[in-house]
Order: C-alpha cells, then structure tokens, then sequence
C-alpha cells in the first residue's frame, strides 16, 4: 500500500538517477560548474521532486499536472546528457546509463499519468450517475 510518495517506485528511481547524475557530473570541468553542470543536476533534481509535490496534492489532476512537469525535466535532462557526450565530457557508457535510466522512468510517469486519468475517469462517472 502506498502510503507516501517514498513508496513510489518512480520517486525511488528518479533519486537514484540524481545520485547518478551528481557521480558523473562532479567529473565535469570546473568552468561548467553554473553551466551544463548546474543544469543537468538541476533537471534530474525536478524528477523526484515534482513526483513528490504533485503527490502531496488534493487532487489527482493537479498531481497530473506535476507528473507532467517531471516528464519535461527527462527530456531537459536527455538533452543535457546528449550534449555532455558530444562535449566528450562522458564516455558513451555513461551517456547510455543515463539515458536509459531517463527512458525508464520517463515510461513509468506515463503510465502513472495514465492510471491517474482512468481512476479519475471511474470516479466521475460513478459520481455524476
């Protein structure tokens, strides 16, 4: 039973993925530290950070809502990881590791969204017939 947004498999990965991020960033170049660095770290930060506030809402829409918001920081941090290889900043295994790290939980917010939307769906034909 989920009792808290700790309870989340997609929260627990999305904090995994910020230990990642914050491993391989600290390798990065110190003229990148309030560039790329701050802005990958910052990306998969919002992750489990939206998971959580969007759970400690009222409504499962505004959760919706939040879900979405982290959707968008997998694709910012996709993009920046896309962008930290071609700077060679990461080898090609790191970016891989990333990047299906990013898919994978980018796939289980869609499918949190999706079962969002049929239990609000449910309810509200129960409740206007």
């Amino acid at each position: 039973m989920i009792k808290s947004y700790r309870d989340l498999d997609v929260w627990q990965k999305g904090m995994g993925l910020v230990e990642t991020a914050y491993q391989i960033t600290g390798k990065f170049p110190k003229g990148e530290l309030f560039g790329l660095t701050n802005q990958l770290r910052r990306s998969s930060v919002s992750i489990p950070s939206n998971i959580a506030e969007g759970f400690l809402r009222q409504h499962a829409n505004e959760m919706i809502q939040f879900l979405y918001i982290a959707l968008g920081s997998c694709g910012e941090l996709d993009t920046q990881t896309e962008i930290s290889y071609r700077l060679r900043y990461i080898t090609e295994n790191q970016k891989n590791l990333l990047s299906e790290d990013v898919d994978h939980i980018a796939r289980m917010i869609r499918n949190l969204i999706k079962s969002l939307r049929n239990r609000t769906t449910k309810h509200e034909e129960r409740t206007t017939s």
